[in-house]
């Protein structure tokens, strides 16, 4: 299984914006970073994500799942842009904010504080276990 972290702004597409699309979830369109999308390309069905609320409040919120692999971007009409589908899983106990991250042992490499404009990005297993045990999922 990937592990992944997904970034939005809240007062554009918040976590409880996700939630309420239930089971059949929602496409993450509108990246436009070659980066992010060579990402989504890469998950598979039922991969995992965290949903990160950025700009306000900068934190973890969330937990997602991919509910549909990488398919054009139905927000636009070229086709270089790709996009995946998420479903909400679950919240966080509690939110772990980026500055938690920056001084967590263990969260030294992570791509959310040496790239934090990358709106698509990896998470390794042991970054996952981190946050999770951090956010009280653990």
């Amino acid at each position: 299984m990937g592990y992944w972290l997904f970034k939005s702004e809240p007062d554009t597409w918040g976590w409880p914006d996700q939630v309420a699309r239930g089971a059949a979830g929602e496409e993450w369109h509108g990246v436009r970073n070659y980066q992010a999308r060579n990402n989504m390309r890469a998950m598979k069905l039922g991969d995992q994500g965290f949903f990160y609320h950025s700009n306000i409040g900068k934190e973890i919120v969330g937990i997602v799942e991919v509910s549909r692999e990488s398919q054009p971007d139905s927000t636009t009409d070229d086709l270089r842009w790709d996009c995946v589908c998420l479903r909400a899983v679950r919240p966080l106990l509690r939110p772990v904010t980026l500055e938690v991250c920056k001084v967590q042992l263990g969260l030294e490499q992570m791509v959310l504080i040496h790239n934090s404009r990358l709106s698509v990005q990896p998470v390794t297993a042991q970054e996952w276990q981190i946050i999770c045990d951090l956010g009280g999922l653990g």
